[in-house]
């Protein structure tokens, strides 16, 4: 298993960019979460098999339709991660 914190900035609050991560990544059985920040990112943390979060990854680097992404950056683990874990993934806030 691959935990991956995920951080992405650009055009990517009020597009749908939270519901479009929500079912990709149950499209590819991954878990953990997404929300918004503050600054007008969007934080993930994706968990699961080796490949489907680096096809996760790529995916987030396009996006929905409506959104630009400027930025992703990626880092190893779960050190950031202050929501619960659990056994889906979810939108957080």
């Amino acid at each position: 298993m691959t935990v991956k914190h995920v951080l992405v900035s650009g055009i990517v609050q009020g597009v749908g960019y939270r519901a479009w991560t929500r079912q990709e990544a149950i499209r590819r059985n991954l878990t953990g979460w997404v929300r918004n920040c503050a600054d007008g990112r969007v934080e993930a943390l994706l968990e699961g098999e080796s490949g489907a979060v680096d096809d996760m990854l790529d995916a987030m680097h396009q996006g929905p339709a409506l959104a630009q992404v400027e930025r992703i950056l990626v880092e190893e683990g779960s050190d950031h991660d202050d929501a619960p874990r659990s056994n889906h993934f979810e939108v957080t806030r």
